[in-house]
């Protein structure tokens, strides 16, 4: 499979290296332009790109830098883009630590649907309550006892059954967390977040998520990063 990735830091990176090692074709971009990731292309085998040859990859483009930096993509950025691509948000918003205040999800909306909103694209929201090195060395056989799952949260079943057959080659399983009005569940504070459940766990944790954020992961009356 083709796959573009959007984000080169530890998750972007730690995808670059997993997918390209059983066997997908991997392009990655950042905002430093191709150059930046020699290294990172000599290691792993995959192709620096642009942002916006990333986003025309192939079957799967992944989206997987901060929440703060979703406005500053190319507005069209997917224009032309079929929609039978699978893109793929593994974004958190965390307004204290790094993004700062984001209005529309403060007031409710969900990180992904801001996330979709803002690149016009229908998206499924996944790898984003897993820690980098986790993704990188946790990996299992399918059907070993214990093996590690992630929720995948989305409105397209076929979006979702993608990613999920990508987790299981990335020796994960994937659990349906729902639409992705529903992918709060999943979001920094709730009981899946940062933790290694198996598919049994990880459906206990989301039916056992509240809407509500913590107070760790929303903002105080840091400047809002806006929307467009």
């Amino acid at each position: 499979m083709r796959i573009g990735i959007i984000g080169a830091g530890q998750i972007g990176g730690t995808l670059a290296r997993r997918l390209a090692a059983v066997g997908h074709e991997v392009s990655i971009a950042n905002s430093r332009g191709p150059a930046s990731l020699s290294d990172l292309a000599r290691e792993t085998g995959a192709k620096p790109v642009t942002v916006e040859q990333a986003a025309r990859a192939g079957e799967v483009v992944i989206v997987t830098i901060p929440m703060k930096n979703i406005p500053r993509l190319p507005r069209n950025l997917f224009d032309g883009v079929s929609d039978d691509v699978v893109v793929v948000d593994t974004g958190n918003y965390y307004p204290q630590q790094r993004d700062g205040r984001i209005d529309p999800i403060e007031q409710g909306t969900t990180e992904s649907r801001w996330v979709a909103s803002q690149l016009r694209r229908s998206i499924v929201k996944a790898f984003n309550n897993i820690y980098a090195r986790h993704l990188l060395e946790h990996g299992k056989l399918k059907g070993t006892p214990g093996r590690i799952a992630l929720p995948v949260a989305g409105d397209d079943k076929r979006a979702k059954d993608v990613v999920i057959q990508l987790l299981d080659q990335l020796g994960f399983d994937g659990v349906d967390a729902g639409s992705l009005d529903e992918s709060w569940r999943q979001q920094p504070g709730t009981p899946v977040y940062a933790t290694d459940h198996d598919a049994a766990g990880v459906r206990k944790a989301l039916t056992e998520a509240g809407p509500e954020r913590t107070p760790a992961f929303r903002a105080g009356e840091a400047a809002s990063a806006g929307s467009r």
